[in-house]
């Protein structure tokens, strides 16, 4: 996905060409540069279901007008959402391509973020997606579907995330081994290799050592990502309440399984509560940013942290006693 195309005109031509999987960069683009979609809606009638309602209206109109819901179609991506994570790793470099990067993104429907994770850590990263709405994942990532609020799904995800780290484990094992197998060394000897069977009896003993070592180091995921929120009431006390829980149960499970030097993104409604959330990553994490990025509504009261390179040595527990937010039985994992 290359900002070319979207920097000149677009043609309708562009349409069935293919993807480019290049991460997108995100500089202002004139409204020149898109090609707008008119919706056609049925002329009325007596039968009031068949007329579109005005909500339904104004969302069609606002999309029509949005250049990123536009330009997200054109690219192929899910959602315009895509966009506001596509801006924190072209500023943050939040993903690393080659280095075999295991991603969780909490609340990934309808998977933009996910489709924008597993393009940036391409080929040998891996990305697993949980969400309480059901919803098709792109290609190449692993869901669940559950409510992240609840222990047995965490399990889940941890059991998950375990089983790709060891995977990702052996895979680096047999690397290793293959250039053991070399014959050519520096001064151009001949270095005598053992017979197929040793080899094979060596990498299988490997292979044991790892299996037991699983589940003794949780601390194995790269990036934690949540784009989580509750469903909205509109009582604003109680809405930033609620992402406060989700942004608090996020956090819990990166300091269980987010490795030294990880990263941690984490979506959150704006309120008197930002300031306690934003002392407690500062004590796990290195730096920290708030960010409201340019692809986010004007109107919308969302935003985000950005928390870089988690503290070894510290974990959510030590901090918990300065994070007060209230207690809500009845929020639901989602995206709004």
């Amino acid at each position: 996905m290359s900002l070319s195309c979207l920097r000149a005109p677009l043609r309708l031509a562009a349409a069935v060409r293919p993807v480019n999987r290049t991460l997108l960069s995100l500089s202002p683009l004139p409204s020149s540069c898109f090609f707008r979609p008119t919706f056609t809606t049925p002329s009325p009638n007596n039968n009031p279901q068949s007329r579109p309602s005005s909500s339904s209206s104004q969302w069609k109109q606002r999309q029509s007008r949005d250049r990123f819901a536009l330009a997200a179609r054109v690219q192929g991506l899910r959602s315009r959402a895509a966009f506001k994570l596509l801006e924190m790793q072209e500023k943050y470099s939040l993903f690393r391509p080659r280095r075999n990067q295991i991603v969780v993104d909490l609340g990934y429907a309808p998977g933009s973020w996910s489709q924008v994770a597993l393009d940036a850590t391409a080929p040998d990263g891996k990305v697993i997606g949980i969400d309480l709405l059901p919803a098709q994942p792109p290609k190449g990532v692993s869901t669940i579907q559950g409510n992240f609020l609840s222990k047995a799904v965490q399990e889940m995800c941890k059991n998950f995330v375990l089983e790709a780290d060891l995977k990702r484990r052996k895979m680096e094992r047999r690397r290793e081994w293959a250039a053991k197998k070399s014959i050519e060394i520096d001064e151009g000897e001949v270095e005598e290799r053992g017979s197929y069977i040793d080899l094979e009896r060596r990498s299988a003993q490997q292979e044991e050592e790892l299996e037991q070592e699983k589940g003794m180091n949780m601390r194995v995921v790269d990036v934690v990502l949540s784009d989580m929120l509750m469903n909205t009431s509109g009582i604003s006390l109680r809405d930033h309440a609620g992402s406060m829980e989700l942004c608090k149960a996020a956090l819990t499970f990166a300091s269980e399984t987010l490795k030294p030097d990880g990263h941690f993104v984490c979506k959150y409604y704006e309120g008197s509560g930002d300031d306690e959330l934003k002392m407690v990553l500062k004590k796990m994490f290195a730096k920290v940013h708030r960010e409201k990025p340019m692809s986010s509504r004007k109107e919308s009261r969302e935003a985000f942290y950005v928390a870089l390179r988690r503290r070894e040595d510290v974990t959510f527990e030590h901090v918990d006693g300065m994070y007060k937010i209230l207690q809500d039985g009845e929020v639901v994992c989602g995206i709004v």
